[in-house]
């Protein structure tokens, strides 16, 4: 492959890609790799979507459904089920190496306190991604589902959102949970979550191991110091927020080396999203997961 292009736009998800980039690493393996920070624009104007079957699984990786990227991570959830959905023959091919969260926030003067308190309640979520799986399972363990009320918002930020007064409640991952935190929002609860990487047949696995190879140096070099690399956090949070350095609670920040994704973890996994009709419950590991792609080594 000449040029690989990866879809690469939130810092928590990609920053291992990202360190690899400033350090040099995917260049050491010989690979010439795009990062691709931005993402088509939703129409403008805020929308709540109430229904998840009416948003596409790939609302967010249109290019990759395009063919004008080959590889990108998201939450497993979300992830199983665009491999589902893929019109290219995407698969999943690994577990990713970011293990993020999300949050629950609410603004400093609301009358919620625990996650009990939203039965009924609208929480801000974006459908088929990390927010609306995991405030699912978040909630589940404290109110009965039917309960449990969750809208998809688009055309702008979660956080603004909540800022703004147009829903009470969202889910939000970094650098808005460091955001919240440092203007006194409340956080209701919060997990941490695995991801996995989709990749199309134009990726082989002698790329995609040179590509973890140099993934694995960037984890490395985070776990050295995170510090210098909070930079991404701070530039996507500058169009609303400022942060510094020391807002962040770097125990939130978690990487590992990318892997095989478990077959053990799948059926868990696919168990529970079919259980919310989210995907169909008569897929098997064989189906969505393609095993080929990635090398022992990796």
């Amino acid at each position: 492959m000449s040029k690989i292009k990866i879809e690469a736009t939130s810092a928590i998800f990609y920053l291992p890609y990202y360190v690899a980039e400033e350090e040099g690493y995917f260049t050491d393996e010989g690979l010439d790799v795009e990062l691709i920070r931005s993402r088509p624009a939703d129409e403008a104007g805020l929308r709540f979507i109430e229904d998840p079957r009416k948003v596409s699984s790939f609302s967010s990786f249109k290019l990759f459904e395009a063919g004008a990227s080959q590889l990108y991570n998201a939450c497993e959830w979300g992830q199983l089920r665009r491999s589902q959905d893929s019109q290219v023959n995407g698969k999943v091919v690994a577990r990713r190496a970011a293990v993020a969260s999300q949050a629950i926030i609410v603004r400093p003067d609301s009358p919620y306190n625990v996650p009990g308190d939203l039965a009924g309640v609208r929480v801000g979520v974006n459908f088929h991604h990390g927010s609306h799986y995991l405030v699912l399972q978040l909630l589940e363990g404290f109110l009965r589902r039917d309960d449990i009320n969750l809208v998809g918002i688009k055309g702008k930020e979660r956080f603004e959102a909540l800022r703004d007064g147009d829903i009470d409640a969202v889910a939000v991952m970094e650098p808005w949970i460091t955001v919240a935190e440092k203007q006194g929002y409340k956080v209701l609860a919060e997990g941490h979550y695995f991801g996995a990487e989709i990749a199309n047949d134009d990726l082989d696995a002698e790329t995609f191991s040179k590509i973890n190879r140099a993934v694995t140096r960037g984890v490395d070099k985070i776990h050295e110091d995170v510090r210098p690399y909070l930079k991404y956090f701070i530039q996507q949070a500058a169009p609303v927020a400022e942060l510094d350095p020391e807002d962040f609670n770097l125990g939130r920040l978690r990487y590992i080396h990318p892997g095989p994704y478990p077959e053990d973890h799948f059926n868990r996994t696919l168990d529970w999203v079919a259980s919310w009709g989210l995907i169909d419950s008569d897929n098997d590991f064989g189906k969505l997961v393609d095993t080929t792609k990635i090398l022992q080594e990796a």
